[in-house]
């Protein structure tokens, strides 16, 4: 909406602090007591009267016997001048940022998560959103290859990141939400169930990973192998990690995550966790978001959410 000033060369002449003054002086019916209020001279007070008389055309206050007494004119202005002097007040103490009414708002929150998570997590965040929030809207999107989550959080177009990174980016803002050990899913009948396994019968076996962020890129399994020089091999990558479960149920395939993912899936598939034989530390689970939304009371909300479910989890 644009609003189109009628005088804009009297608006320019008029400041905050001279609306203070119309306000105490309407308050106070004195130029004297406006002063010691405003911690003035009484002549700067004067002046300031003597600028609000040329701007409204009004002689603000007169004389009636030995006091001061607003003109109707002057009465008018009192509620306008409230209005200004506390719109000011929330706008730079940051009350207009930090209020959010869940009950009542109809914001859309578009969250991007990674779906390495507890298949719980997700279903979760959103039932809790709507308890609170019944007339928000959710958006769910994918951290796939094609997907620029940090172009997207500068943008504006995403809220919020949920998922893991061995270095989150340093340019983001960082909530760290719980952290999960390392093991691998296997099928029941695979031997590792039944005879354990050693690193190098670990490496050696078919392994299932999910597809890449970006070409080239080495997921957080195969970074942390790399770190203490060792590689598997990795047989089947897919980009629906949600589904890499059922893919080992029938398989000599080894899928190797978070132990929160992997423990969804033992009572309704025949699977099985065996731990990890190479040594790796815990999984590591943030969100992240960026500068644009720090001081957002809704994002702010949103965040909380988000810890809320992750406690759970954890």
């Amino acid at each position: 909406m644009i609003i189109r000033m009628e005088n804009p060369a009297r608006l320019a002449k008029i400041d905050l602090h001279l609306i203070k003054v119309l306000h105490t002086l309407l308050l106070t019916h004195s130029v004297s007591t406006s002063a010691l209020r405003l911690g003035m001279h009484q002549p700067a007070v004067s002046t300031a009267l003597a600028r609000l008389r040329e701007l409204t055309g009004d002689p603000i206050l007169v004389r009636a016997g030995r006091a001061m007494v607003p003109t109707d004119t002057a009465r008018a202005l009192l509620a306008p001048a409230t209005d200004i002097l506390s719109a000011a007040e929330r706008l730079f103490s940051g009350h207009a940022a930090t209020r959010f009414e869940p009950a009542s708002s109809t914001r859309v929150f578009r969250v991007a998560a990674s779906d390495y998570l507890d298949p719980q997590f997700l279903p979760l965040l959103v039932a809790g959103i709507k308890r609170e929030a019944p007339l928000s809207g959710i958006e769910i999107l994918p951290l796939s290859a094609d997907f620029d989550y940090r172009q997207r959080l500068a943008a504006g177009e995403i809220d919020l990141v949920v998922g893991n990174w061995l270095s989150p980016p340093a340019d983001l803002h960082i909530g760290r939400l719980f952290q999960d050990e390392i093991v691998c899913l296997v099928a029941a009948r695979h031997p590792a169930v039944r005879r354990g396994w050693t690193a190098e019968k670990y490496l050696a076996c078919d392994h299932i990973a999910p597809t890449p962020t970006h070409p080239g890129a080495r997921g957080i399994i195969d970074e942390l192998l790399a770190q203490s020089g060792l590689r598997r091999s990795i047989s089947v990558r897919c980009p629906h990690f949600a589904l890499t479960p059922a893919m080992v149920s029938d398989s000599l395939l080894v899928l190797t995550t978070g132990r929160l993912f992997c423990t969804s899936f033992t009572a309704s598939l025949p699977v099985r966790i065996v731990p990890c034989p190479v040594p790796m530390p815990a999984l590591k689970y943030y969100q992240l978001w960026h500068d644009r939304t720090q001081q957002s009371a809704a994002c702010k909300w949103l965040r909380d959410q988000v810890r809320r479910v992750a406690s759970r989890l954890r």
